[in-house]
């Protein structure tokens, strides 16, 4: 096993991913109507816990991880502590800003010595694979019953698949991590093809969150939503060979759409119905797909 790869390798991914999960389930509790309060005290009990897991990752992080993933702004963005600060008081529910404050202040590579903490990053991802069982299935749950007419949402069904999907992501790599103490990733076509899909759905969820008087930029969502169709079919498609360097080019295009709706919204230029929490975060994950297609 090469041990430093799986250190720094499980510490990256609960980075990115532990706070993508933390903040489904925030979204998740934000969107539920008051008859279930107790699948909100799931969401709750759920973000508290990956809190917990990122806090902890966080911890054993500094002057481990690749600077290139320190740098890309998939873990944290500039606008993270704003956007926690007004999605808390819109919402009512309490996030953790210390962690935001101290993954502003890791530092890269090359200070400390992965090998101290492998006992530590072993329980890490333990934790986080019993935490994302647990989660798939109560997203699981919900999706089922809103297909059923059992619940409604705020959520779009296609956004809680979408959020599925991601955990689903997450828990493989983790479980591959853990077998092999390597991470052999999926192919660059399939891991191209699921982002590029993921793109489409932010544009399409963007779409559908705007105010309708935002014409201009539904159309904007609109017409990236079809470009990301196109790239994702063709990518289907595809034999061996990718279409890197135009999602590559579609999805840098896409990131300063985002950029300028975070700041729009944070700032009340755009009217919708998008907490700024949410805008962070697809713009976050538009970063970690620009740095795999990057390397």
């Amino acid at each position: 096993m090469n041990t430093d790869n799986y250190i720094v390798k499980s510490l990256e991914f609960h980075l990115f991913f532990g706070r993508i999960m933390k903040e489904h389930s925030l979204f998740l509790k934000a969107g539920f109507t008051p008859v279930d309060v107790s699948f909100s005290a799931k969401a709750e009990f759920f973000k508290t816990e990956f809190e917990k897991l990122l806090s902890r990752a966080v911890a054993l992080s500094n002057g481990i991880i690749s600077k290139d993933v320190l740098n890309s702004g998939e873990i944290v963005t500039e606008f993270t502590a704003l956007a926690e600060k007004q999605t808390e008081k819109f919402t009512g529910i309490s996030i953790n800003k210390d962690i935001t404050d101290r993954e502003l202040r890791l530092s890269g590579f090359g200070l400390n010595q992965p090998e101290s903490k492998l006992r530590q990053v072993r329980v890490l991802n333990q934790t986080a694979l019993k935490l994302l069982n647990g989660l798939i299935s109560f997203k699981e749950d919900i999706l089922n019953r809103v297909l059923s007419c059992q619940m409604f949402t705020m959520n779009y069904p296609l956004l809680i698949k979408h959020i599925l999907r991601e955990a689903k992501l997450y828990r493989q790599y983790i479980q591959t991590l853990e077998r092999n103490g390597d991470l052999t990733i999926k192919s660059m076509k399939d891991n191209e093809c699921f982002w590029n899909q993921i793109m489409m759905e932010h544009a399409l969820f963007i779409r559908g969150l705007l105010d309708p008087s935002e014409t201009e930029l539904f159309n904007t969502a609109d017409k990236f939503a079809s470009e990301y169709a196109d790239l994702l079919q063709t990518c289907r498609n595809a034999q061996d060979m990718t279409l890197t360097a135009d999602s590559l080019a579609e999805t840098k295009k896409l990131r300063d759409f985002k950029t300028a709706g975070v700041k729009g919204i944070e700032a009340c230029k755009i009217r919708s119905i998008i907490l700024p929490l949410l805008a962070d975060h697809v713009l976050r994950e538009a970063n970690h797909f620009i740095r795999i297609l990057e390397n």
